[in-house]
């Protein structure tokens, strides 16, 4: 979700995402300013530098920080690395698959609100966040309930007659999070549910794994 109407979502104004049908949800994106409910599953588990993936405007880097955990996000938003640092958390402007300080050397990644769905293709995404994680690190992704569906869908952001491009978000279920785990090279996976969020951890191998 890159763009002037994901901002303006970000400041509170009203914005949609779209489907190819013409249905709309409200994005809401400035929700993620504040604490959620089940944020400590997530936050608890962060013991070693912590790199948050879609970081947005930053409450999950700088609830960390404030732990003492030393914490970075990324966003493709100018607007949310601000409001990051604005906040009081370390935030750069980078794609995840692109270049990113610490590659191969984080303890856990971050792929938190929905962010397993980067770019449309979850497997390509978990390969390479498992890229930037040290031996033995995790990944901990928000990932839908057993009972919902995984899939990719064509949606893009709109604001009354503005409309931004389209773009690919997945779906992932927790029931397929496992397979999807083994197939992107992750040694095993944890389901965890915490106030209706569910959670899956992901535990790159350790040399005497592999």
């Amino acid at each position: 979700m890159i763009g002037e109407l994901y901002a303006r979502s970000l400041a509170g104004a009203e914005v949609d995402v779209e489907d190819v049908a013409g249905g709309r949800v409200p994005l809401d994106a400035a929700r993620w300013s504040e604490p959620i409910d089940g944020d400590e599953a997530m936050l608890s588990r962060c013991c070693g530098p912590t790199l948050d993936v879609g970081s947005g405007p930053g409450r999950l880097t700088v609830a960390l920080a404030r732990r003492g955990v030393a914490a970075l996000g990324i966003d493709v938003t100018p607007h949310a690395v601000r409001l990051t640092r604005r906040a009081g958390g370390l935030a750069l402007c980078r794609d995840v698959f692109g270049p990113v300080p610490g590659a191969g050397r984080w303890a856990t990644a971050l792929l938190a609100d929905g962010n397993i769905g980067i770019g449309g293709d979850p497997l390509a995404l978990l390969r390479r966040v498992r890229e930037l994680v040290g031996t033995g690190g995790e990944v901990i992704a928000e990932v839908g309930a057993p009972d919902s569906a995984s899939g990719v869908d064509l949606v893009r952001l709109r604001r009354g007659e503005e409309a931004g491009p389209w773009f690919r978000w997945a779906r992932v279920s927790a029931r397929d999070a496992p397979a999807l785990a083994a197939r992107a090279g992750f040694a095993g996976v944890e389901l965890a549910e915490d106030h209706g969020r569910w959670f899956a951890v992901l535990g790159r191998p350790t040399r005497s794994d592999v």
